[in-house]
């Protein structure tokens, strides 16, 4: 956990904090995901601040299971690339822009329908009133939002591989945000009362979209110069600056580091021996770091062990 940044981890311990408190609170017969989830805008439970908190509720442990693993898969690459406080902003519109899409799907269906006209609904298994079925239209979870940065991570690192259970060979990042987009609408043309809201991934995805684009055209609108080449040079960036500092201490060393080597005399002091240690050192790290850019290159970010994401972190905060 120490090394996920603070906003991804914040986000992985309020989500499953809060799954936890669900769970516990139903003994008292609470159902925090009748209060904090999105409810239909026409019902009469639905609140204003609902389109937040229901990001923060999950229907089920493979829900949150699932959500958490793609937040922090996905969520820690992004934030560290924009920064944490551009990489909030962006994950709580998606969010929101999520549950807008929702409703207003929901609202095509009680069009459609013809709901309005009718005070009981026959659900197949018994007659209830309409104030009652409005309120069951709930949505909960975080999907919206992590399916925006999903095509965040997608538009900034487009030609990444990454392996995709169960296929067996790698998939660039941007055929995995294409084919994404491809099923959830299969799904929500082709399927219906799933359980899964699909037009909700959508919207959190073109939220995203519409937001990175306004960013790519207005790089100075309140977060600084982020564009998208950023994203694209992240691991080229870091490589060049190890290229660097290994050149700037290798061959005749130049510089402060001169004087040590400044004769033969000079070749067994504690100087030499200092400086000789540090750049053996310096080359041994930027090798290792060579080497998992490399792989990075073949077999995509997700390919690396934890060790091997720790040193590439670390190094680029050097």
């Amino acid at each position: 956990m120490r090394n996920i940044p603070v906003v991804t981890k914040n986000l992985l311990i309020i989500n499953i904090l809060v799954f936890i408190a669900t769970y516990a609170l139903r003994g008292l017969n609470i159902d925090l995901n009748d209060i904090l989830g999105l409810h239909f805008f026409l019902a009469s439970d639905f609140r204003i601040w609902q389109f937040v908190t229901y990001m923060f509720m999950h229907g089920g442990f493979t829900h949150i299971l699932m959500n958490m693993f793609m937040l922090w898969m996905f969520g820690m690459v992004v934030e560290n690339v924009w920064g944490p406080k551009k990489f909030l902003f962006y994950y709580m519109v998606c969010g929101i822009g999520a549950g807008f899409c929702q409703e207003l799907a929901q609202y095509g269906s009680y069009v459609v329908e013809g709901l309005a006209q009718y005070e009981s609904v026959n659900t197949g298994v018994n007659i209830i009133p309409m104030e009652t079925y409005l309120n069951m239209m709930n949505t909960v979870g975080a999907s919206g939002a992590i399916y925006g940065v999903l095509l965040a991570f997608g538009m900034l690192f487009p030609e990444e591989r990454m392996f995709i259970i169960p296929i067996p060979v790698p998939i660039k990042a941007k055929w995995i945000v294409i084919g994404s987009v491809a099923i959830e609408l299969f799904s929500a043309v082709s399927t219906s009362n799933d359980g899964v809201a699909h037009l909700a991934h959508l919207g959190g995805m073109l939220f995203g979209f519409l937001l990175i684009r306004y960013w790519k055209k207005h790089p100075y609108s309140g977060y600084g110069d982020f564009g998208m080449n950023k994203g694209q040079q992240f691991f080229d960036r870091m490589k060049n600056t190890w290229e660097q500092r290994s050149g700037n201490r290798s061959g005749g060393f130049t510089g402060n580091n001169s004087s040590s080597w400044s004769g033969s005399s000079q070749g067994n002091t504690p100087d030499s021996n200092s400086d000789w240690d540090y750049n053996v050192r310096k080359k041994q790290q930027q090798e290792e770091v060579d080497r998992i850019l490399d792989k990075i290159r073949r077999s995509g970010y997700d390919s690396l062990s934890k060790e091997e994401k720790q040193k590439l972190f670390d190094s680029s905060k050097n």
